[in-house]
């Protein structure tokens, strides 16, 4: 798909407007609450997102000046400001939040066109071009906001966003090892994906959104003549 900054950055501010919407229900009991990410409040899944924002953030810096500022010191720094961060009242992390995309989103709207070419290193260390950051911002707001166990789920995710990121999903696992043998069937759209040997293939049926989602791990409403195979974590 064609890198289109001011329409990826509008999809950006809508998904942003979004969560924000939902984050600005909760009181500080809410916020208390588990996510659906094991081990995480929804006060820890908010932090997650500001602080991504603010990697994203210096990402961008790096690719407009060619001045290296790292996504996160290191991973296990990047865990302790999401720790430290999740303990806050609700209006706190809704402003984090709030405050965070703002400055990424001005980030944004600076960079200079021959800029988003502009290799990267991520924490990991894999090296993406610049406008990978984009992407991958778009993709946390959306699954988090799923994450936050509140009335966005992922059939209100965007059809081009399903249809994009299942395929980044499904190319993922087929690259580990073990990787059980899958055959997806869309039942909304007809799409079909395949991992795995496919010899005795596990066929799983739902719609293309709540494929994307059990592949996450965000839900398990999916449908199966077999036993469902238990899938590593990738996001």
């Amino acid at each position: 798909m064609k890198f289109e900054p001011g329409v990826l950055l509008s999809r950006i501010a809508t998904a942003t407007e979004q969560l924000l919407g939902t984050a600005a229900g909760f009181d500080d009991a809410d916020v208390r609450q588990p996510s659906l990410l094991p081990g995480w409040s929804r006060g820890h899944v908010l932090t997650h997102i500001a602080r991504n924002a603010d990697g994203g953030t210096r990402m961008l810096g790096w690719a407009r000046t060619g001045v290296e500022t790292p996504e996160y010191a290191s991973m296990q720094a990047r865990a302790e400001q999401i720790e430290a961060g999740s303990s806050r009242a609700a209006t706190s992390l809704l402003a984090d939040v709030r405050d965070s995309a703002s400055r990424f989103a001005d980030a944004y709207e600076v960079m200079p066109p021959e800029a988003w070419s502009h290799p990267l290193r991520w924490t990991s260390g894999k090296e993406r071009p610049a406008f990978r950051v984009a992407d991958a911002r778009l993709t946390e707001v959306l699954v988090h906001h799923v994450d936050l166990r509140a009335d966005f789920r992922p059939g209100h995710w965007p059809a081009d966003f399903v249809e994009a990121l299942i395929g980044d999903v499904v190319a993922a696992f087929s690259g580990r090892r073990g990787a059980p043998s899958l055959h997806l069937i869309a039942s909304d759209t007809g799409a079909e994906y395949r991992l795995g040997v496919q010899v005795d293939a596990c066929a799983v049926r739902a719609e293309q959104a709540q494929l994307l989602a059990w592949l996450l791990g965000r839900s398990d409403g999916v449908d199966s003549e077999n036993d469902l195979p238990a899938l590593p974590f990738l996001y």
